[in-house]
């Protein structure tokens, strides 16, 4: 592994989608890592701007959050932390031409790795624990004019959620439009 990358960038299966994971330095009392650089990121022709930090806090496994997303002109770009607990983090297609592709991965306070998602996309997730608590760095202020979202069991996303024995759903979220209703 080359020890000068602060951080590493794994592309994930939707072309802009990125999985960023820690490059540890551990020692007798931990580790050290880098979770940010505004340099790293725009090297890549990421965003490196996050106006907005948001925190989600869920205290109960199987609490889950639906794909929301914010539309022109206010689209949002993410990047996604698990800072306590677990998450099935899904972020969704929602670009013309494209629309409907999924990636979901776990992030969890111990990988530590957060997800990248473009503007173009919704996001949610499923807690896989009790007391998990997520934070987003959002690239556009909210405006709730602009909040969309999708179903997060709409028949053509075919997203495969973790099972569990009770899922915790808004009212709101149980109301968004499947995505070929958008």
């Amino acid at each position: 592994m080359d020890r000068t990358l602060p951080m590493q960038f794994r592309p994930l299966e939707i072309p802009g989608l990125w999985l960023v994971e820690l490059e540890r330095l551990e020692d007798d009392r931990g580790f050290f890592s880098r979770l940010f650089c505004s340099d790293t990121f725009q090297e890549r022709g990421l965003c490196a701007s996050y106006p907005q930090w948001s925190v989600s806090f869920n205290s109960r496994r199987g609490t889950l959050r639906d794909l929301h997303f914010q539309a022109a002109p206010y689209e949002e770009t993410k990047l996604v932390s698990c800072t306590r607990g677990a998450i099935f983090d899904v972020a969704v297609d929602v670009r013309p031409g494209s629309r409907g592709s999924w990636v979901g991965v776990e992030l969890s306070a111990d990988n530590r790795s957060s997800l990248y998602i473009p503007a173009g996309f919704a996001h949610g997730f499923q807690s896989l624990t009790d007391d998990a608590e997520v934070l987003y760095h959002i690239s556009e202020r909210h405006h709730p004019e602009a909040a969309r979202g999708v179903r997060w069991d709409d028949p053509d996303l075919a997203i495969a959620w973790p099972k569990t024995e009770q899922r915790v759903i808004s009212s709101r979220d149980q109301a968004l439009p499947r995505l070929r209703d958008l």
